[in-house]
């Protein structure tokens, strides 16, 4: 047995100054706040500055904006489509921003939006705490138990602040005390106006929402925050000697605590059932103890059931950067990315493209929760998908497709945002039945009874989705194959949409899916043979020179098109690779190392490359790209992959849930692969201890 607490426990990070790169995050996949070296958010303001907010986010905190005075919400009918030519027809999406139709293109972009709950945070007596205040700072995140111990010296004062989230629901606890100074410890709550940027909020619209209180005891506050439609409750309880709560300003409370001493929770609710029921329970459940037990037993749970690795008897010098990265990325996932919604690029941290999430991404998010034994963390999203078949299956029909087209960019409501690439992407398209099929096969590992019940509540998706894949590819009665025809925008995503024929990814994705929908067909007693004769006999990927090309028509693959996504080789590595030549991809990978620009790369990319490495028999070459030394594969203290000079992005989850996906199957091998840890050398430098961890059943 891998002594779990000590693996992970020497990989606590520590912060011993101010790095805006690397805040802190407590959470617990449906909550998260995030925080500075002093255990909360009093420096915002330059954090907010250096492009990485410090937010307080829930999965259900989603907000939007009146079209205009007379109307809320803009009808789909409204918005502009670019038509293209198609087969025998034309197909119309929502790529361009018509000139006139400005308004409405953007409202759709901005709207639903998630939004920052509050700000919560130290203030002196004289306002905003300045960061040249702070001195002498050791902060520590215990994974262990998902609490974060902050000490500093604030003007010459000693502080210790403890932080920690509830395991369950949306309450955050600190704990503080002044080691020595003057009595005295102030902290401000506020609200701002629900907004899309990336903050989540702007302070300067206070006209534009309400805060108004509907309880008020001794040492509690129950407030109802409203802006336009969106309501939700926020719930403050107190312990502390000689302290009270001020409406400082609108939307602004300072608890004022005139000793040393002070111990604070902020609850937050979407109903006011829920809250009311939090106010009748507040003197059990809302202490900063109970708030710290509670993470400690969440924390422990999920250390415990899921897989693990050991690194401490690897001789390869790298080992010990790989084991901080994968104790890290399981942290972050699990506070960020196993929600009942799938979750966006930046998780519950702060907005990317208005807090949407990217249906592209969701497989690198959380594809790896069943490999590392955690298929929980995969499964609750997938209540997303059922609820918003429907709308998928219109988002086919509108161009005249069968089954269910998923979109690419979209938030709750489950409509497709409009984007100059967002309607045309369709790598997304398997990946619901790819997810499905890692949740069926940990499902049947665990208990082979549960499979078929599993297979019968999901096979209606599964369906959707194989039809609009089998109607999409276009029979070529030459060739006597199936093709993906023009317009589309491959997961490379710099090509053009008219341009666009068969990339070797997407090619390759869509014999797998339909594959694996055929073989559920089969363990229904259904008839597959529609999807079956589809996979068999999709398009070979085009190649010249003995490499793939990005697509088709794109000779100059690696002249011309040598940044962003080295996609194809994807084709071989997340994917087992029927119709790809293994010589050529290996040709491929050599002249993407010798010629690509990996500074445009993004941090899945160098587990994508990992993962193809490793099917190649190239485990040291596997190795090398999970640690490639390039900007957007910089993994910073907190364990977030950052993606350096990006002005949208100041941390990337699928970085995250990529390596961790890439380890899964290095570690835990690939269909019918037999030995321990295929994709790492067998040049006894590294000994591995792992439990619970699989490897893709294909």
């Amino acid at each position: 047995m891998i002594d779990r607490k000590k693996v992970i426990n020497r990989q606590n990070p520590v912060l011993e100054q101010i790095d805006v790169r690397s805040p802190f995050s407590v959470g617990n996949g449906l909550f998260a706040y995030t925080f500075d070296v002093t255990g909360m958010q009093t420096l915002w303001q330059k954090y907010e500055d250096c492009r990485n907010p410090l937010c307080t986010m829930a999965e259900w905190g989603w907000h939007t904006s009146p079209f205009s005075k007379e109307t809320f919400v803009c009808s789909r009918e409204e918005l502009e489509m670019t038509v293209y030519p198609y087969r025998d027809r034309n197909v119309s999406y929502a790529v361009e921003e018509k000139k006139g139709n400005e308004k409405v293109y953007q409202w759709f972009r901005h709207n639903p939006h998630r939004f920052s709950l509050a700000q919560i945070g130290l203030v002196g007596e004289k306002g905003e705490v300045d960061p040249s205040q702070l001195d002498h700072i050791d902060q520590k995140l215990d994974l262990w138990t998902g609490t974060a111990l902050s000490q500093y010296q604030l003007n010459g004062e000693m502080y210790r602040a403890e932080t920690a989230a509830a395991g369950q629901g949306c309450q955050v606890g600190f704990r503080l005390r002044k080691v020595y100074g003057q009595e005295g410890i102030h902290i401000r709550i506020r609200f701002g106006c629900p907004d899309y940027h990336s903050g989540g909020a702007v302070w300067n619209k206070r006209e534009n929402h309400t805060t108004e209180e509907i309880e008020e005891s001794h040492r509690a506050l129950l407030l109802r925050r409203t802006a336009d439609r969106t309501i939700y409750y926020v719930l403050i309880c107190f312990q502390t000697d000689h302290g009270y709560v001020e409406r400082f300003r609108p939307h602004e409370y300072i608890v004022r605590c005139q000793s040393c001493h002070a111990e604070l929770t902020v609850s937050f609710f979407q109903t006011q059932s829920e809250a009311a029921k939090a106010w009748r329970e507040r003197e059990e459940k809302g202490s900063f103890e109970a708030v710290r037990l509670s993470s400690e037993k969440h924390w422990k749970d999920y250390w415990l059931a899921g897989g693990m690795a050991d690194f401490s008897q690897c001789r390869d010098p790298r080992a010990s950067e790989l084991e901080r990265r994968m104790i890290l990325s399981q942290y972050l996932t699990g506070v960020q990315c196993c929600g009942s919604v799938p979750p966006q690029e930046t998780g519950l941290t702060c907005n990317s493209w208005y807090g949407k999430f990217h249906l592209e991404m969701h497989l690198w998010h959380a594809a790896h929760f069943p490999l590392w034994n955690r298929g929980e963390g995969l499964e609750k999203s997938m209540g997303w998908y059922k609820e918003n078949l429907d709308k998928a299956r219109k988002n086919a029909a509108r161009n005249g497709f069968a089954g269910a087209r998923w979109p690419k960019m979209v938030g709750p409501d489950g409509e497709d945002s409009p984007s100059a690439i967002a309607p045309l992407l369709i790598w997304q398209q398997p990946h619901i039945i790819y997810m499905l099929e890692l949740l069926y096969q940990e499902k049947i590992r665990r208990d082979k009874n549960a499979g078929e019940k599993f297979l019968r509540e999901y096979w209606e998706i599964v369906k959707e989705t194989g039809d609009f894949m089998a109607d999409f590819a276009v029979w070529d009665p030459r060739e006597k194959t199936y093709n993906l025809l023009p317009p589309i925008i491959p997961a490379q995503e710099n090509h053009r949409p008219m341009d666009t024929k068969n990339p070797v990814f997407e090619l390759e994705y869509w014999r797998f899916g339909l594959e694996v929908a055929g073989r559920w067909a089969v363990r229904l007693g259904k008839d597959g043979s529609l999807w079956k004769h589809r996979a068999e006999h999709m398009a070979l990927p085009a190649y010249k020179d003995g490499v793939y090309l990005a697509h088709e028509n794109c000779p100059d693959t690696f002249l011309r098109y040598n940044t962003d996504h080295p996609s194809m080789t994807a084709a071989l590595g997340l994917l087992p690779g029927k119709g790809i030549d293994r010589k050529i991809m290996e040709n491929t990978l050599d002249r993407i190392e010798d010629s690509w620009k990996f500074e445009t790369m993004w941090g899945w990319d160098f587990a994508m490359m990992a993962m193809t490495a490793a099917r190649l028999g190239q485990p040291e070459r596997a190795v090398s790209f999970l640690l490639m030394d390039t900007g957007k594969n910089t993994y910073v203290v907190s364990g977030n992959n950052y993606q350096k000079d990006n002005l949208h992005l100041p941390l990337y989850l699928p970085g995250n849930g990529a390596l961790l996906m890439a380890m899964a199957m290095m570690i835990g091998g690939w269909g019918e692969t037999k030995d321990a840890c295929p994709g790492f050398p067998k040049n006894g430098l590294w000994n591995i201890e792992y439990e619970n961890i699989h490897g893709l059943p294909y």
